[in-house]
């Protein structure tokens, strides 16, 4: 059965090729596939492994491939010169390098190499995104997609909380990795609707966002979302104030509204269960004192994907007081920091925050400069998500997983992707104004003179 449904994802990729080709009208639906895809996967299986380690400790547990890596192939065959002068692509190749410098130190090569295949899996989705992400059309789309996969798990987290779950996580098997992939919906949704953008399913995008978080009941995830919204907001009305974006303010307070009811509920029947204590605090640290030990006895990572291996055969959790329970010894560092600089090293350390700082900041300087451009917005909503990314990863590590990473790497395409267009624009501008510019006449004199020498 393994067979039958990769041989199904890779036949996907001439279909879609196909398909692309002979209909370049229907690419829309390409575009709103992409941003659906990372929320259905694993509810509907869309992928399939060459190699799989079902009860392996890390979190890429295989050679995987999803039929979103198949559409991002198919959109890339068929697109214009996609790599040419994109931004982010050596900070991101850079990353990857560093990802498979690890396998040398890696006392299972195989396993850290899932993750590298999974970290090319991710730079595909990026470089598809970024070659159609500067038509604002087809931001659109791929918004719909976005906003059709929050609602998918709103619905699912509410059968789940109807059916007596506490912490429901829709179809992605953790409420902490449900609520991180949903930034990337929530703000950049949200930044849309501040762009001028009217239409109701990204209305309810944002709103099943909000609802899935809620329901997830996990500290963390809520704080931070709302602490991105509200970022978000004061950028964007210190960016360009208009009586638009007062109304988007005041649906958004309505939104909160609706829906810290449903918060307030969740976490007061989560700690009536499991009352919050200091417990949690001790062992957070006990994770972190584990990882900063193994980063300095290995400067340069003991291998991707292979912390939790590490950490247990060699004593690490041990001796940094990590609770003997299976919960606790088979979980990450809860920051996805220290776990990088455990796993590859220095170069993995300093290239992962380069891949999250360096767009945030340009982000940001490209929505203040471009003021009056829609496209600064989007990219505006873009930067605060990697910001409030960055501030969540103090806390948690389930980016690595490859669902987060999809999210991630869309909405480093859709920044990477106007800015990309802004710049072929302005060429464009300044070599049509230099045609337009008449050519200098000659005075008499310098005329004579030029006959003069050609004569001489």
């Amino acid at each position: 059965m393994r067979i039958i449904g990769l041989l199904l994802i890779l036949l996907s990729i001439p279909v879609f090729i196909a398909w692309l080709r002979r209909s370049p009208r229907q690419r829309k639906w390409a575009y709103l596939g992409v941003g659906i895809l990372p929320f259905v996967i694993s509810a509907l299986n869309l992928d399939a492994a060459f190699v799989t380690w079902p009860a392996w400790p890390g979190y890429a547990k295989g050679i995987v491939v999803s039929l979103l890596d198949t559409l991002a192939i198919a959109i890339l065959v068929t697109s214009r010169a996609p790599l040419k002068k994109l931004p982010f692509l050596l900070i991101f190749l850079a990353y990857l390098f560093a990802v498979a410098l690890s396998i040398a130190a890696s006392s299972l090569p195989m396993s850290s190499f899932f993750y590298l295949f999974q970290v090319g899996r991710v730079l595909l989705i990026f470089v598809a995104v970024a070659s159609f992400a500067g038509d604002p059309h087809a931001i659109r789309w791929l918004s719909f997609g976005l906003a059709l996969g929050a609602i998918f798990q709103a619905v699912a987290t509410i059968d789940q909380r109807l059916s007596g779950v506490v912490q429901a996580s829709g179809t992605m098997g953790h409420q902490n990795l449900l609520g991180l992939m949903l930034h990337f919906v929530t703000l950049p949704l949200l930044a849309l609707l501040l762009a001028g953008e009217r239409n109701k399913l990204i209305m309810l995008g944002v709103l099943a966002a909000l609802v899935a978080v809620a329901l997830g009941a996990s500290r963390g995830t809520v704080g931070f979302v709302a602490i991105g919204i509200v970022l978000l907001l004061t950028f964007s009305l210190l960016r360009r104030s208009t009586a638009h974006k007062w109304k988007i303010v005041g649906l958004a307070v309505v939104a909160f509204a609706i829906v810290a009811p449903i918060a307030m509920i969740s976490f007061q029947e989560r700690f009536t269960i499991r009352p919050v204590n200091e417990g949690s605090d001790e062992e957070r640290l006990a994770f972190e004192r584990a990882a900063k030990s193994m980063w300095s006895d290995h400067p340069m990572g003991v291998g991707a994907n292979q912390y939790v291996l590490v950490a247990n055969s060699q004593g690490y959790s041990a001796r940094a007081g990590v609770i003997w329970n299976w919960a606790s010894r088979s979980a990450n560092v809860h920051n996805m920091y220290l776990l990088a600089a455990a796993e590859t090293g220095w170069p993995g350390f300093l290239t992962f925050i380069a891949l999250l700082l360096i767009p945030t900041v340009q982000g940001l300087v490209f929505a203040f400069r471009n003021r009056r451009d829609p496209r600064g917005e989007v990219v505006l909503g873009a930067s605060v998500t990697f910001l409030i990314l960055g501030l969540h990863g103090l806390y948690e590590w389930v980016f690595v997983v490859y669902h987060a990473q999809y999210v991630f790497a869309i909405a480093l395409g859709i920044v990477a992707g106007c800015m990309r267009q802004l710049k072929i624009e302005q060429r464009m501008r300044a070599k049509a104004a230099g045609a337009q510019r008449p050519t200098p006449v000659k005075s008499g004199g310098d005329a004579h003179l030029g006959a003069a020498r050609t004569s001489h």
